[in-house]
């Protein structure tokens, strides 16, 4: 078990954000200057400069950073299903390497509130809500402890986490610790549907920049991105205040930090809701990971999931991956390894608004959907049609579909088997795929 150089097992923080675009951050062109932070932390750290989740939707893909599994494999392929018992998670590997253990914020993972010990997933100290959008309001953060008593926290919903983390990095700041950091921003309120910034702060980005995709396509984001810009730059503000404390505690050089979501938002362009799609918009995540061997690391260019998260932070605290891990850790690529068997697209999926998969390449976005299925029911299928196609050298926007252009069909040949391959590996029965309705012919079987 790797240490310090003062005895001293690395600490690991995961901060977690909610439905957070990729291009809300500077590093990623956003011009309004929302996440200084963030961006030092990416410049000054690693930069996972192409992260994707592996489930567009906020349980399974919680699920997936919990266990190192895709959501099919867990069984939780959508909202609603809790991580079964035998699942074994983060949590219980740091656990067992000696770390103390906690988990502050939204959880999504239970199937009762407050979250009994028993759906805890390992975790020892607990100051959370499973369902965190239904629990509390932007100024009335209301979690639960681990009596299972119900704790109104002060403050903005943001502020009253960091708080909560802050003071738990306080009080066990002489341990290696893991702390999970999850919050809600910058996901809509539900009971709403809007995006509550603090006070004032949705001012500052009303009518100002506007991705591309969300200037061409609409949607909400004319009267939601000014909130969500707001919450965005909260949340930045919060994380600088973890770094400070880190810092205060002479824990930042041995403190591993994780930044990252769940999923992007598309602010119902893709289809009637913010999410749930194989788009950019709703797939591709911030993420950078600061402290240890990740101090100094540059920008990785190849595709990371949500999948390979897991793997990764148990490699840099010296734990043993477990073999049921499917993703596959980042480290290697810092040490300018480059492993054939490391997936060369990032494999999504998707659940809820349609049974679909989709694989991204540094070039293309290909995706399928199962005719017939219930996305709510079903989390597979034994037969899928051809969806999607982009290139997205020359359309980064993906508002051009090239699924049925004849000139396509050799690419398109080429990602269905590469498709299908990625099914397989993430342990999905046989299917097979259909090209395109207008060019029904021979189709191709895993």
């Amino acid at each position: 078990m790797p240490d310090m150089g003062n005895g001293k097992q690395p600490n690991v923080i995961v901060f977690f954000t909610d439905q957070q675009r990729w291009d809300s951050t500077g590093i990623h062109g956003n011009p309004l200057g929302l996440t200084p932070v963030f961006d030092w932390m990416a410049t000054q750290g690693t930069h996972l400069m192409h992260t994707f989740t592996c489930q567009p939707v906020c349980g399974p893909a919680r699920a997936c950073l919990q266990t190192g599994q895709y959501a099919t494999k867990t069984g939780c392929y959508r909202n609603g299903i809790p991580l079964p018992p035998d699942c074994r998670t983060l949590a219980h590997h740091f656990r067992d390497a000696g770390y103390r253990t906690g988990y502050i914020g939204k959880w999504h993972l239970a199937g009762e509130e407050p979250v009994p010990p028993g759906q805890r997933a390992g975790y020892e100290y607990w100051l959370a809500a499973n369902l965190l959008e239904l629990s509390s309001q932007p100024y009335e953060a209301v979690v639960y402890d681990d009596a299972g008593d119900r704790i109104h926290l002060p403050g903005y919903r943001t502020d009253a986490l960091a708080d909560a983390a802050i003071r738990f990095v306080a009080d066990n700041r002489t341990l290696p610790f893991f702390l999970f950091l999850s919050f809600l921003e910058p996901h809509q309120q539900n009971n709403t549907d809007n995006y509550p910034a603090p006070y004032g702060y949705e001012q500052r980005y009303t009518g100002r920049w506007m991705p591309p995709d969300l200037a061409e396509l609409g949607g909400t984001a004319a009267r939601h991105l000014g909130g969500y810009f707001g919450m965005v730059k909260r949340l930045d503000e919060a994380l600088g205040r973890l770094f400070d404390t880190l810092r205060s505690f002479d824990l930042l050089d041995d403190t591993i930090v994780l930044f990252t979501s769940d999923h992007g938002c598309h602010f119902k362009t893709r289809n009637a809701e913010y999410k749930r799609s194989c788009h950019e918009s709703s797939i591709r995540v911030p993420a950078a990971l600061y402290g240890a061997r990740f101090t100094g690391g540059g920008s990785v260019r190849e595709m990371v999931s949500l999948i390979d998260l897991p793997p990764t932070l148990l490699d840099a605290a010296g734990i043993a991956i477990p073999a049921e891990m499917q993703g596959k850790s980042v480290l290697p690529l810092l040490r300018g390894e480059r492993s054939q068997n490391r997936p060369q697209e990032a494999f999504v999926q998707i659940s809820v608004t349609q049974v679909g998969r989709a694989i991204r390449t540094d070039r293309y976005k290909y995706g399928v959907v199962a005719p017939g299925k219930d996305p709510v029911r079903d989390s597979c299928s034994d037969l899928y049609e051809e969806a999607y196609l982009y290139d997205l050298h020359a359309d980064p926007y993906e508002l051009d579909n090239l699924i049925l252009r004849d000139a396509a069909v050799p690419v398109v040949k080429e990602l269905r088997q590469r498709l299908l391959r990625r099914m397989a590996e993430a342990g999905e029965a046989p299917a097979t795929i259909q090209p395109a309705s207008s060019r029904q012919g021979t189709t191709i079987e895993s």
